[in-house]
């Protein structure tokens, strides 16, 4: 009877720990996703890609620009068209997973053209990102400038 017992016992730890196994390999997996999906939109960006920009937003994405900006997707987009963005590059990008949420912060570096002259801009951000018919999409994004 006890070895029966105890056979039960470890194939529910065997199930617990292959569940927990099976949730690190999730959220890995869906940490590696987002991080890409960032950079893809810091490409997307620099190159005016607006096709992959409406994939990586939400239709109700709210952005919140270094300059206090408030926009829509639809504004954020038009935004990119007509910007002079030459590059940008993330660092210290982290993603903290919450459920089908997720929050990314990290340190970005812009360069772009204003009034003619080249300009670094370094600034954080926050995205909030939701896992919405079978895709990581961004909903909501700021950015705070650093001096």
């Amino acid at each position: 009877m006890r070895t029966a017992a105890k056979l039960v016992c470890l194939c529910v730890l065997a199930v617990i720990g292959m569940s927990a196994w099976a949730q690190d390999s999730d959220e890995a997996g869906s940490r590696s996703k987002i991080l890409a999906l960032e950079h893809a939109w810091n490409q997307a960006e620099a190159f005016k890609d607006l096709k992959a920009l409406d994939a990586i937003f939400d239709n109700l994405l709210v952005y919140v620009d270094s300059d206090g900006t408030l926009m829509n997707k639809s504004e954020f987009l038009a935004h990119v068209k007509s910007a002079h963005l030459q590059q940008v590059v993330t660092q210290s990008m982290s993603v903290e997973l919450f459920g089908e949420t997720a929050i990314v912060t990290g340190i970005y570096q812009a360069s772009d053209f204003q009034n003619g002259r080249p300009i670094v801009r370094r600034g954080r951000f926050v995205d909030a990102w939701v896992f919405k018919r079978s895709a990581w999409v961004c909903i909501a994004a700021e950015a705070t400038p650093i001096h």
